[in-house]
């Protein structure tokens, strides 16, 4: 995979933490820059996919009935 330069402004804090955490981990700062990355890329691309599937099923009819929407809801808030 080819890497290319990429070039944006950074709060000073910022900038030290990331310093700092390179420092602790023996990397450079490119190094966690592209692990932060990484790991934002990957959240939202779960989240997008999460979303079109359920467009997906929303478009084809298939909702949760009022049982199964009241029995998660109970066992997301511990309400028997």
């Amino acid at each position: 995979m080819s890497k290319e330069n990429i070039t944006f402004r950074i709060d000073q804090d910022k900038k030290v933490a990331l310093e700092t955490i390179a420092a602790g981990m023996n990397r450079d700062r490119s190094y966690v820059l592209n692990e932060a990355v990484d790991a934002y890329l990957e959240m939202h691309q779960w989240q997008i996919e999460e979303i079109q599937k359920g467009i997906t099923e929303a478009d084809a009819g298939d909702f949760a009935s009022d049982e199964e929407v009241k029995a998660t809801f109970a066992k997301l808030t511990n309400a028997d």
